[in-house]
C-alpha cells in the first residue's frame, strides 16, 4: 500500500524519521480528502482541533475527534483521510494540523 507523504504530499508532511518512528504532520482543511494509503502502528496527537473520518479498505469507516492535546492510538492498517469539520466549540480559520 502507498506512503501517506507519497500520496498526499500537500496533507502529509515528514518532521522526524529515524529506524524506530516516523513523526508526520497532517495539514488540511475541512473537504480534504487523502487518497488510501498505509501507516503503521499510529498515535495521533492532536495539534489543533478537528474531527476526521478514516475510510478502511475494506469500505467501513470510522470518526474521530481530536483536540488540542488529545491523544490516541491505532493499530497500523490502511486508510483515505477526510478532514469532516472542525468541533462547534472551535472558531479557527487555520488549516487544521495533527
Amino acid at each position: 500500500m502507498a506512503d501517506a507523504v507519497s500520496v498526499a504530499p500537500d496533507s502529509y508532511e515528514m518532521v522526524f524519521e529515524n529506524d524506530r518512528v516516523r513523526i508526520l504532520e497532517f495539514n488540511g482543511s475541512v473537504g480534504t480528502v487523502t487518497a488510501m494509503h498505509s501507516h503503521p502502528d499510529i498515535i495521533a496527537v492532536g495539534i489543533d482541533a478537528l474531527k476526521v473520518k478514516f475510510t478502511l479498505e475494506n469500505g467501513q469507516s470510522m470518526d474521530a475527534e481530536l483536540s488540542l492535546g488529545d491523544a490516541m492510538f491505532m493499530d497500523g492498517h490502511s486508510h483515505a483521510t477526510g478532514a469532516t469539520a472542525r468541533p462547534s466549540w472551535s472558531s479557527s480559520s487555520r488549516p487544521i494540523n495533527w
